[in-house]
């Protein structure tokens, strides 16, 4: 199955989870995966927050981020991917001073037993 983020359109999240501005998000929910290609303009950050009942997979496509994770502070750069197991939380934030963070995020939901 191929999901074109070419072809879905973007939408701003104004102070996404508590953070910084807008995030852009380009997503492909089908139920049991949210599926996507974000976008973290110069000065803007997704917000603190706790995964109670799914985890979260970033990669780093283009730009610098700095991602807190739970009591630590972690820097990504393109090619790099930042894990947070259910239980745990995180913030995203840009951490370039000249361009945008351009990242894809998997949301797995969880499914009871």
């Amino acid at each position: 199955m191929v999901i074109d983020f070419n072809k879905i359109e973007e939408v701003a999240n104004p102070q996404f989870k508590g953070g910084e501005g807008d995030t852009m998000f380009r997503t492909f929910n089908d139920g049991q995966n949210k599926i996507m290609r974000g976008r973290l303009d110069v000065g803007c950050s997704i917000g603190y927050h706790k995964h109670e009942t799914n985890s979260e997979i970033i990669f780093i496509l283009s730009g610098e981020a700095r991602c807190l994770y739970d009591d630590g502070e972690e820097r990504l750069v393109p090619g790099q991917c930042h894990y947070c197991p259910v239980g745990h939380a995180h913030a995203l934030i840009n951490a370039s001073s000249s361009e945008p963070l351009i990242f894809f995020a998997i949301v797995p939901e969880l499914k009871a037993v």
